[in-house]
């Protein structure tokens, strides 16, 4: 699957609270340090490199937005799950995208989220 046939969702297209019945589930596959600095509140963190041996974390049957700092290795995940059946999508431009939305971010401790 081409990059261009990858399945893609823009910050826009997504509900401002992703704790709503019916918001897809935020699969953030970024490295620890990364999720530390900031994240989605309510997004399940699974590295990249952690996916394979924790896909059983990863619903099948709901919808899912594959995120990580600019959209490659999120690309490749979600190409991953797709192949595997699952209904997800890849987060354009990733978190980059998100935070220059404005949107919601929280961090781990007493800093400011921001995106590394």
């Amino acid at each position: 699957m081409s990059s261009d046939q990858i399945p893609a969702v823009s910050v826009d297209d997504l509900p401002a609270d992703l704790s709503a019945d019916g918001a897809p589930l935020l699969v953030d596959v970024r490295e620890p340090d990364e999720w530390s600095a900031g994240h989605i509140a309510d997004a399940l963190h699974i590295p990249m490199g952690d996916l394979v041996a924790r896909l059983d974390e990863v619903p099948r049957g709901q919808d899912i937005v594959v995120v990580c700092r600019s959209g490659r290795r999120s690309a490749a995940v979600t190409n991953y799950l797709v192949q595997g059946g699952w209904q997800a999508r890849n987060l354009t431009d990733g978190m980059i995208a998100w935070q220059a939305h404005g949107r919601p971010m929280v961090a781990e401790g007493d800093t400011n989220p921001t995106v590394l």
